[in-house]
């Protein structure tokens, strides 16, 4: 990786996990990680619940679509997460990849999705702490907090 890294998260529908990752490690990051979100097979619109949580988290998503996967998008980015997209998702050699295991918040309540969103936060707080070993806060324990919105 040159210069600010490119973290693609995908999923099928780009609705719910890829874009809550996507919005969590923007918010994070602060300008110093490119962050796209993309799926396989978008949705005509966002998780509910999903937006919900996070608006609870202070974080706006009223300009956020789901958008299907491009090539462009894909070949640009340094690290790839899939989020249960399986063999629908795309295989691009040369990328890194990791896979995040996540529950589907599809049809969930918020109060469901809350532990599914800290889930995605605590693996964004890593992927972040891995591209970036500079920033503050690095190395510090994550999850044991009581209150993992303490950081946004």
């Amino acid at each position: 990786m040159t210069g600010r890294p490119v973290v693609l998260f995908l999923c099928v529908h780009n609705a719910g996990r890829s874009f809550a990752a996507k919005v969590l490690l923007d918010h994070l990051a602060q300008g110093r990680v490119d962050v796209r979100s993309a799926g396989s097979d978008p949705a005509s619109g966002l998780n509910r619940s999903v937006v919900a949580v996070l608006a609870e988290r202070g974080l706006d998503v009223t300009n956020e679509v789901p958008k299907e996967l491009s090539d462009d998008d894909a070949r640009e980015a340094d690290v790839v997460v899939t989020m249960g997209c399986g063999d629908t998702c795309p295989f691009y050699p040369g990328k890194r990849y990791e896979d995040w295991d996540v529950d589907d918040p599809a049809g969930l309540s918020v109060e469901a999705v809350r532990p599914i969103v800290d889930e995605i936060d605590r693996r964004v707080h890593a992927l972040l702490d891995e591209l970036d070993p500079s920033r503050p806060g690095t190395g510090r324990s994550r999850g044991t907090d009581p209150d993992p919105a303490r950081d946004l």
